[in-house]
C-alpha cells in the first residue's frame, strides 16, 4: 500500500508515492546509524561546554579565588 503525498506546488501534476513502512524497511532505518559519530561529537562538545561554564563560575567566586591565590602563595615561597 502506497500513501499519495505532494510535497509541492511543482509536483501537484504528478502523484509522488511514498512508499508503505514494512518492517524490513522500519529495521534497516533504524540499523542505519550514518550520522550517529557527528551526533556523538555533538553531544559531547555540549557536554564540554557546559563543564567549562560551571568551572568558570566556580572560579569566579571569592572563596575559591582565595583558595588558589593563597595556594600560589605558598607554593612560591621559600622557607
Amino acid at each position: 500500500m502506497t500513501i499519495p503525498f505532494l510535497p509541492t506546488a511543482a509536483a501537484a501534476r504528478h502523484e509522488v508515492c511514498v512508499p508503505a513502512l514494512t518492517s524490513g524497511r522500519a529495521g534497516a532505518l533504524f540499523l542505519d546509524e550514518r550520522g550517529a559519530a557527528t551526533a556523538e561529537y555533538a553531544i559531547a562538545t555540549m557536554a564540554a561546554v557546559a563543564f567549562a561554564g560551571l568551572l568558570v563560575v566556580i572560579m569566579r567566586s571569592d572563596e575559591v579565588r582565595g583558595i588558589l591565590t593563597d595556594l600560589v602563595r605558598r607554593a612560591l615561597t621559600v622557607q
